[in-house]
């Protein structure tokens, strides 16, 4: 697949907010080849550990390889270290793992874009790996994929601080909804998974009918 056109990307809307009690992962469901909807069903959030969990977005061959990787290493670290690793750990992994990966050479571009949100024994935290490698630490909410700016212009205005987890999937709803109605690249659905004390779980996945019957 030497033409661009032909490769298969997320294109999309992801989000993270931090909650008093947890955190909420949101994403859409529509992965994009050129102007054709390749698929409209895609978990763009994945569990790496019980407690650690990632949005996807970027150039899909390479965000499932990444996955692959990340979560074979961190149970090889599990198994060596007698414990569960921290999310800090998970993050400086994978992050390296992204900046070796977009600076190969190749005829696909191996663009990458992870949110990665986790619980350990020192608290809950969410971080942003940018598709050159670059990790920045959130405070309360994120988002990445190309759906984001309609994404930030909720949670800007909508979020606040100590949230539930209950309000944090209807933030995380209404965020994704608002990028799905302006985003070309962005749709299909809704799918959300939380971190609590119970670990990672999957909290909602809605599907957007677009059928006209008569």
């Amino acid at each position: 697949m030497s033409d661009d056109k032909e490769v298969l990307k997320t294109g999309t809307t992801t989000a993270a907010i931090i909650c008093k009690d947890g955190i909420v992962m949101c994403a859409d469901m529509r992965v994009t080849s050129g102007y054709l909807i390749a698929y409209k069903r895609f978990e763009k959030i994945v569990k790496i550990t019980n407690n650690i969990a990632l949005t996807v977005a970027g150039t899909v061959s390479d965000v499932q390889l990444l996955v692959k990787l990340i979560r074979a290493e961190l149970r090889l670290k599990s198994i060596r270290t007698k414990r569960e690793p921290y999310v800090k750990e998970a993050v400086n992994l994978l992050a390296n793992m992204v900046y070796q990966n977009i600076r190969k050479m190749s005829l696909i571009p191996g663009i990458s874009h992870f949110i990665v949100g986790g619980k350990d024994s020192t608290g809950y935290y969410v971080y942003d790996l940018g598709a050159d490698g670059s990790i920045t630490k959130c405070d309360d909410f994120c988002s990445s994929g190309s759906g984001s700016v309609m994404a930030y212009g909720v949670l800007e205005t909508l979020y606040k601080k100590d949230m539930s987890i209950d309000e944090g999937i209807k933030l995380g709803v209404k965020s994704i909804n608002a990028a799905i109605q302006r985003d070309a690249a962005s749709g299909d659905g809704v799918y959300i998974v939380t971190i609590t004390k119970d670990g990672a779980q999957v909290a909602l996945t809605k599907e957007v009918e677009y059928k006209l019957e008569i």
